[in-house]
């Protein structure tokens, strides 16, 4: 079976269109101004990966809520677990930037990293 995407690649500021055919043996990637564009061409057709942003409640901040993100990208199917898993979780101030407040979030790997601080 073949398979046949128009992507833009989101790895830096050029956008090139790139135009991807995957069969049962090769991914075939055309249009693309870099090997970067190339692997996440790839990588989109065969395991898509996000970085996930949300926020998490505190308990005693002086703010009600932090801003976090994944430490890395997250297996695209694994998005709606990880935001399941930050909306019932609640952190204690004080919470710094760069904290992991949340490790290997849905057997990913990946942290929940404080974007913001919220001081007691």
């Amino acid at each position: 079976m073949i398979t046949e995407k128009d992507l833009t690649c989101i790895v830096c500021p050029v956008g090139c269109i790139m135009h991807v055919v995957k069969d049962d043996q090769d991914i075939t990637v055309t249009g693309n101004a870099c090997k970067r564009g190339e692997k996440y061409a790839i990588d989109e057709m065969t395991a898509p990966k996000r970085m996930v942003t949300s926020s998490i409640a505190i308990i005693g901040g002086d703010m009600p809520l932090a801003s976090v993100k994944t430490s890395e990208a997250v297996p695209k199917e694994k998005i709606d677990e990880i935001l399941r898993e930050i909306r019932i979780t609640t952190v204690k101030a004080p919470v710094k930037i760069g904290e992991a407040l949340i490790r290997n979030i849905a057997y990913t790997g990946a942290d929940i990293l404080a974007t913001r601080n919220v001081n007691e």
